[in-house]
């Protein structure tokens, strides 16, 4: 007499749901994706792009990203200005560049923050705008 064995049937994964709505990043507006781009380009960290449109804000979204040091913050502020000139657009204002912990690149319509890690850390502004949707950027 053979015996039959039966393979057991592996049990489907649990899926995990995240606690910040996230929405995919195709939905981001056309010069935030571009911002978002250049900054992936110089090695950005920790991206989040936080969309005011709903809340009560004085722009649309915030494109907050992290630098490992000095010189890798003022990169990504460079990558992103040049970027958005390309395309016409420029700051109309700039913020906090020589010192290089936390770079403010205004363009109306959104606001581009380049953080050093403790600085970011300290003024959390994804704590400050917790109402806003969060829109997650995988690095590259």
């Amino acid at each position: 007499m053979a015996s039959t064995s039966k393979k057991a049937k592996p049990t489907p994964r649990k899926r995990t749901t995240r606690k910040r709505p996230v929405t995919p990043r195709l939905r981001l507006p056309a010069d935030v994706a571009l911002a978002v781009d250049a900054a992936l380009e110089k090695k950005a960290m920790d991206m989040v792009v936080l969309d005011l449109r709903k809340a009560s804000a004085f722009t649309d979204c915030f494109l907050i990203c992290t630098g490992a040091n000095l010189r890798q913050v003022q990169a990504i502020a460079d990558s992103v200005e040049e970027a958005l000139k390309k395309k016409g657009l420029k700051p109309s204002l700039v913020e906090g560049y020589q010192r290089g912990e936390w770079i403010l690149l205004d363009y109306f319509d959104f606001i581009v923050h380049v953080f050093a890690p403790v600085t970011r850390e300290f003024y959390g502004l994804e704590r400050l705008w917790a109402d806003a949707v969060h829109i997650a950027i995988p690095a590259n």
